[in-house]
């Protein structure tokens, strides 16, 4: 099992939401998020004065998936989140040692 991070554009959340479904990931949990990377932030101009934006709003989308479907939802979100401009984001995949349903104590790939 591994929890799959992507850090998204905001208008690409129901894009990605889709694919990761039809790549049958069952679940989500998605957090609003300000960062920045290459982009360093940049500046905007708001009622004539020029002021600097350091961080950008941006969703973290985070799916707890099967080894068998990590590669599908990988290639899911690249796809659904790529514009082609900086600032599209990233992907994190790490290692999950344990899943437990809390309702019914269920754990391992059946809690997912």
């Amino acid at each position: 099992m591994h929890l799959v991070t992507a850090i998204i554009k905001p208008f690409k959340l129901e894009e990605v939401r889709e694919a990761l479904s039809q790549a049958g990931v069952q679940g989500i949990t998605v957090t609003e998020v300000k960062g920045f990377g290459r982009q360093k932030g940049h500046t905007e101009l708001y009622r004539g004065a020029e002021y600097v934006v350091d961080f950008l709003p941006k969703l973290k989308v985070e799916a707890a998936v099967p080894a068998a479907l990590l590669d599908g939802a990988i290639e899911a979100i690249e796809q659904a989140a790529r514009t082609g401009k900086i600032g599209d984001g990233k992907i994190f995949v790490t290692a999950l040692q344990q899943v437990i349903r809390i309702r019914t104590g269920e754990s391992g790939e059946q809690a997912l």
